[in-house]
Parts: structure tokens; sequence; C-alpha cells
């Protein structure tokens, strides 16, 4: 399994790329929650337990995992050369715009984490003004007039969805410009890992992280062999879909259609696979607040030319659109059944946002109940997982997982 091939949400998948949330979970506060997309603080001991729960899950089920940090850190020990232009991307992708601060942090990280391991992790946690003692106090005013315990360069929390910072389409890879600001340094690793990795530098680019417009891969749905789904969404531009949609196009890809899906622009429909995933071939569960297209709107995306793309509106139901592009009857799983107040519940807590992992066969929360026993009451075979803490980052088992390979 030599690079990217996910051609299906549904196929068997045989590898997957996950994150451990790290020390970057420490980092939070009350204060910062807002800026960092956080509703509540992780708890981080419970919260890795449940992660390596996840990750045993796969395994379990024949799945290889690898991590974010340790092809990042391949990277870095493969090409030690690397090092350096890695350490001055993230200062000043961190916000270090002064020579001096730039030196001064850049010294700190390269003799106190000698180890490419701990650096990659350390660029995760973020910087703390209080371990800079490298700095002249009387030098600064910036240091003079700063929190001693501020975060000169802030942490990632959100790092363990994996989903989002880039997406795996086919043979190539979507890197993605993040919506916030607190997300846009999580595509360095990508960018390095697709740039410079010897099992993934060949991936196809369809889309770079310097575009001006924002796209995120809770948002892209690969929905069959000739059909991808993207959300427009509080997180991803149309703009950006238009690009994506001509790059694609316009390589060796297979695909005719892509599906834009317009859901209503709020945080608990932050992306589209928040409220709508795939879990057979014949089978979706969807959130009920936005199954009607009077708050879903959809359009067709099919190349035209060379180079060009024709778009047009369809005015049907969900349950039809997804029937006439996939070539059979579907069927539309409500959260909770339909049930406006459990509905609401669980797919805050994520009940539609599951990781198919064989056809009919999903990684779910434990804590969406009520939705896990109607998916088994139509044939799926729904695996919990726990969830206290992990929830608490508004992200289910699909966000926290990017497939690397499916069978065809």
């Amino acid at each position: 399994m030599h690079g990217i091939n996910v051609k299906s949400e549904i196929k068997s998948l045989k590898k997957v790329l996950l994150h451990k949330p790290g020390n970057e979970l420490l980092n939070l506060t009350p204060d910062t929650l807002g800026e960092l997309l956080f509703d509540d603080i992780p708890f981080l001991r419970n919260a890795r337990k449940e992660h390596d729960q996840f990750a045993k899950t796969l395994r379990d089920n024949g799945i290889e995992v690898v991590y974010l940090e340790d092809l990042a850190t391949e990277v870095l020990d493969k090409q030690p050369e690397l090092r350096g232009k890695f350490l001055e991307q993230f200062i000043k992708e961190g916000g270090i715009h002064l020579d001096y601060y730039q030196k001064k942090i850049y010294e700190y990280l390269d003799k106190n984490f000698s180890s490419n391991k701990d650096l990659v992790l350390k660029t995760m946690e973020g910087v703390n003004l209080s371990e800079l003692t490298n700095i002249d106090r009387n030098n600064s005013l910036v240091e003079l007039v700063s929190d001693k315990t501020k975060m000169v360069i802030k942490p990632m929390p959100n790092l363990y969805f994996t989903r989002d910072p880039f997406a795996t389409i086919d043979n190539g890879v979507s890197l993605n410009r993040m919506y916030s600001i607190a997300r846009h340094r999580e595509t360095i690793y990508g960018e390095y890992i697709f740039k410079y990795h010897p099992e993934y530098s060949s991936t196809t680019p369809y889309y770079s992280r310097y575009n001006p417009f924002h796209i995120e891969g809770g948002d892209i749905l690969v929905l069959s062999e000739k059909v991808l789904a993207i959300g427009i969404s509080q997180r991803t531009e149309p703009d950006a879909i238009d690009m994506l949609s001509r790059n694609i196009f316009g390589s060796n890809s297979q695909r005719e259609t892509i599906l834009a899906i317009n859901i209503p622009n709020t945080r608990a429909f932050m992306h589209l696979d928040t409220v709508f995933t795939q879990i057979d071939y014949d089978k979706f569960t969807m959130f009920p607040g936005i199954s009607k297209t009077r708050t879903l709107e959809v359009f067709e995306i099919t190349p035209k030319g060379k180079e060009g793309i024709h778009v047009k509106k369809i005015d049907e139901e969900m349950d039809h659109i997804l029937s006439h592009y996939l070539g059979h009857d579907v069927e539309v799983i409500l959260c909770a059944g339909g049930d406006r107040i459990a509905a609401e519940r669980e797919q805050w807590n994520d009940g539609s946002n599951t990781l198919c992992i064989a056809p009919g066969t999903v990684v779910v929360y434990d804590r969406n109940d009520i939705t896990n026993e109607i998916l088994r009451k139509r044939g799926v075979n729904a695996i919990e997982v726990p969830s206290g803490e992990l929830a608490r980052g508004r992200g289910g088992p699909r966000c926290m997982s990017m497939p690397l390979w499916r069978e065809d």
C-alpha cells in the first residue's frame, strides 16, 4: 500500500492516518476556547485512552494505523536538511514576525528538542513565553509588557481531527487552506509529508494550502469512483470548490460529477460530514434538520471543455439525487430516527459523523445510543468507541481519521 488510493467512502479501509491527542490540549484555557474552536476542555489523560481504544478498534478490524506525528518525523529523519526549513516556516506561520524573536525561538526549539519526534510534538503543543530563557528581559518591550505565561506560538488542539487539513481523493490529495487562523498551520505537516515523504511524495496535488479560498476535508465525501460530494459550509467556500473541480477534471481522474451541497452556515453544521455520511452502498445517515430541500441546496458540477466547468442547480430531494448519481436506490437513515430533540442532541455529539470501515460496518461514538440502535435495526454493524472526552472537540470518528488506502 504505497501512496494514496481512496475512491470510495465505504470500501474496505486498509490504512488510515490519525493523530493522538497530545500536550496541545493542555494549553487550552477558558479564555482561548473560542479562538481555538473548542467548546470545552478535554481531560487529556482520558482523551488519549479513548483515542487508543479508537485506534485499537481499527487495528482489530485489519486496518493499518499510522500517525501524523510519525510521518512528519520520518520526513525530517530521512532528510535532515529540511529541519531548519521546517522550523523557520513553523515560526513565521506561527505569527512571529520580529527577527529577534524568530532567532530566539529557533534557537530554543533547535537546542532543546534534538529528537525530530520531540520537535514535531512541540510544534503541535505551542511555545510559552516563560520557556524562552534566552530572551534578554531588558532588551524587549514585548517581554516587559506581556504576561509571563503568554503563548507566543499558539497550540494546535484540533489536530486530532486529521480529516480536515487535507483530503485524499483517488490517488491524489487536496492540501487544504483552513478556515480559521487557529488551524492554518496544521497543513504544514501535510505539506512536508506529500512533498518529501518517500511513500507519499508522488501523490497528485489537487489543491494547495497557498490558494486564496478555504476548504476543509470534512466537507469532501468520495461517494463513488465517478461522483464526489463537497459541502459549501461555514468552512468551505464555493470558490474553492470551483478551483478543486477544475483541477480534478483536468487531471487523470475518472470523476464525472461533483455535487456541491450547500448546508446552513453554523457552528453546529461546520462540515458536511457532521450532518451526512455514507454507511453502505445504499445507506446514508443524515441529520433531519437538513434533509429537506428548503434547507439544503445541491448543485451539479461537470467538466466543460478542457479546463472549464458547467454548474446547474438540482431541485430534488436528497435521496432522489443520491439514487440518480449512484445508479441505484438508496435509504436515508435519520439521526435519532428523526426525533427533533434527540436528533439535535446526538448530532451535536456527532451522531451523523460515522467512519465506514467496510460496506455496512461503521465506527460510531457510544454516546449516541438512539442513532446507533436505529442503525443496527437497519442492518448496519455499528461498532462503538468511547467518546466522553474526544467529543468535546466537536468531531466524531470520521473527523478523527483520514483514509490513506481503501480497497477498490
